[in-house]
């Protein structure tokens, strides 16, 4: 065992370094996942080459950086390379003595990173380009399923790309960011829910089949709805799928099988067309 006394580095990071932790971030990050530490062990995983030129194997501070970047640690994968990059950039400069205030720059971003991911990326984008899709693919244009390629091949590139920018910009990036992360989390988020409700009234078509006569005269339920408020069938549809989302014990995937039998015993019985 070896026990260097330098606190700094001398290893600079190269591009084939960055194309080292981009692969294992995009292919590799959720690796070792676990209710404990989360995306602890994917983290270390995607740094671990890079931690080695720094510091040298099997030295006593290659074996205090593994331990501090194994913890917890849970963010938004489109985003974590962010983190990663001003992580190095730090200790890259520091040396192990930077290994705790690398752990609280991660502690410290990876929920607004997650919360901006989960609201873009969770929610956003698989709404719009889910919509445009679906519309496409619904008409028979092929072009539905190559906007989804399209749309993962650009969030592959922005994903790539972030890393560098975050590793030269390094903690002024921390200073720049504080302030707006939240306000761009709020705005994609009133965004999401917005494209959410778009998609709800274009792509469920759900109607009421039943007429029934009174007086002799026929009544299309149907149209009286539609003059209350157009597409309220399927309002009220993904209304009672979030309400047995929030009941105990309650999966999406028991949901999809009730939504499904439902809509079958319904549609055969005439009353939903």
């Amino acid at each position: 065992m070896t026990n260097s006394n330098e606190n700094k580095t001398n290893y600079k990071l190269t591009d084939k370094d960055f194309r080292q932790i981009n692969l294992r971030s995009l292919f590799g990050f959720q690796i070792g996942w676990n209710y404990e530490r989360m995306q602890g062990s994917g983290y270390l995983y995607h740094i671990l080459p890079q931690l080695r030129k720094m510091y040298g194997d099997n030295t006593d501070e290659l074996k205090e950086a593994m331990r501090t970047h194994a913890q917890f640690f849970n963010t938004s994968p489109f985003f974590n390379t962010v983190i990663t990059g001003i992580d190095l950039s730090i200790e890259e400069k520091e040396g192990i003595e930077a290994v705790e205030s690398a752990a609280g720059v991660k502690a410290g971003l990876m929920g607004s990173f997650a919360a901006v991911g989960d609201s873009l990326f969770g929610a956003l984008v698989p709404a719009i380009f889910g919509a445009i899709g679906a519309n496409l693919g619904a008409n028979g244009n092929p072009l539905g399923i190559l906007l989804w390629i399209i749309a993962g091949i650009v969030i592959c590139v922005f994903r790539w790309s972030q890393l560098k920018y975050a590793y030269r910009s390094g903690t002024k990036l921390v200073s720049d960011l504080q302030g707006q992360l939240s306000a761009f989390t709020d705005a994609a988020t009133l965004l999401g829910v917005f494209m959410v409700g778009a998609l709800v009234a274009t792509m469920i078509n759900v109607n009421i089949g039943i007429t029934p006569e009174i007086a002799g005269v026929a009544v299309d339920v149907q149209n009286i709805f539609d003059m209350i408020m157009p597409k309220a069938v399927p309002a009220l549809i993904v209304g009672f799928v979030y309400w047995l989302l929030g009941r105990e014990n309650m999966t999406s995937t028991k949901a999809i099988f009730i939504v499904l039998i439902v809509s079958v015993i319904l549609s055969a019985l005439g009353i939903l067309v």
